[in-house]
């Protein structure tokens, strides 16, 4: 079986969704499929320029076929400048359209057995030109009048919480044709022999601390403002933030200056490929998503992340996460509230004995989360009444 992966998207990335991408294509291949992954040629920044392997930066053991093609790239210049936000959307939609025209283009000439995209863009072009059309969507449909289009004539559609399913059954989207697939995590890459104390000297991190840690980009909806107050109840400990671009670390050190939080470490951008290594130097992790932006409907991939690391886990309260994580493999509290944030930090560190039971628990549940299982259910829900069955 030949799938195409064809994504408008800046490989290797600062970003979060190129890495769920390489991990799925990988989990595609592990699988016995046939992966090629189209991508744009893009004008890259001075970090991902310094990148030597994209399969080393991803942690990539099943490398596939990568194809570039070409797209109207004029994005770069947000790199440098700061331009309206009007003509920064101006040079975003040139980009995209460019893109979703080459790779159709390119297509044409190209037979596979699966088409797979979560650019709605570029798949709707394709849509008129080929079969076997299949969308993941991690977010609300923006163009609701060009995705109804796109929907009708797309095989199946592929989202990562069940409340996307409900926003897209209300958009005339057959229930039957919806497929619920949280993110996952790669186990390969939580080596659970590396004790705290290993991972702590490795990364010259005191023996003695209490640490939080928080991986991830540095966006208001994520919480972390929320986790940075709290830290004013957390006086023994240090909270690290392990992520973000130069643009949101600048801003969230102004905040941290401005609020005098002292006890706050800021470790900046790191390799995926690296993240498992803080999360097994830290006492407890943390996911403090607040009510707004993405977080109706986020997987967040750190969530997998912090239940392969066995280490424990305090999280925002929201439906969403609701859907994997519970009172018996986490520690959930009130989003927005810094001081129930710390309270329910404070009560992993000082009960040991809840904190190795809730660890358990989320680590024997993790397995049902992992890449290869992700792709195993998207691959039978795309056979299933399909002409792909015999393949």
């Amino acid at each position: 079986m030949k799938l195409v992966y064809v994504t408008n998207a800046r490989v290797p990335s600062e970003k979060a969704h190129p890495y769920q991408i390489m991990k799925m294509c990988e989990a595609f291949k592990q699988h016995g499929v046939d992966v090629h992954l189209i991508i744009p040629w893009r004008v890259q920044t001075s970090e991902m320029r310094a990148v030597k392997s994209i399969w080393e930066y991803y942690g990539i053991s099943e490398q596939f076929n990568i194809r570039k093609i070409p797209c109207i790239d004029f994005l770069w210049i947000t790199y440098y400048l700061h331009l309206p936000p009007w003509l920064e959307l101006t040079i975003w939609w040139l980009l995209s359209f460019s893109f979703a025209a080459f790779a159709t283009v390119y297509l044409l000439f190209d037979r596979a057995d699966i088409y797979y995209s979560r650019d709605v863009l570029t798949l709707g072009f394709l849509s008129f030109f080929k079969k076997n059309i299949y969308l993941e969507r991690h977010q609300k449909a923006k163009l609701v009048r060009l995705a109804r289009l796109l929907f009708n004539r797309i095989n199946r559609l592929i989202v990562i919480t069940s409340y996307l399913k409900d926003f897209f059954t209300k958009l005339s989207v057959p229930e039957g044709k919806i497929l619920v697939a949280p993110d996952g995590v790669d186990l390969g890459m939580f080596d659970t022999s590396l004790s705290k104390g290993e991972a702590r000297k490795q990364l010259g991190i005191p023996s003695d601390e209490k640490v939080i840690c928080y991986t991830g980009h540095l966006y208001t909806w994520k919480g972390v403002y929320i986790l940075a107050r709290s830290a004013k109840y957390l006086k023994e400990a240090k909270v690290y933030f392990v992520g973000g671009t130069p643009d949101d670390i600048q801003n969230f050190r102004k905040f941290i200056r401005e609020n005098d939080l002292s006890n706050i470490v800021i470790v900046g951008h790191v390799p995926p490929s690296n993240v498992p290594q803080y999360l097994a130097a830290s006492d407890v992790v943390v996911l403090p998503n607040i009510q707004e932006g993405w977080s109706y409907s986020t997987s967040p991939l750190k969530l997998f992340e912090y239940m392969a690391s066995r280490r424990p886990i305090v999280a925002s309260d929201l439906p969403v996460i609701r859907e994997v994580l519970n009172h018996g493999n986490a520690i959930l509290v009130e989003p927005g509230n810094p001081e129930a944030l710390a309270e329910g930090i404070c009560v992993v560190l000082d009960n040991e004995e809840l904190a190795d039971r809730i660890v358990e628990k989320a680590y024997s549940e993790v397995y049902q989360y992992t890449w290869l299982m992700r792709a195993k259910g998207i691959l039978e829900f795309i056979k299933e009444r399909s002409s792909l069955s015999e393949i």
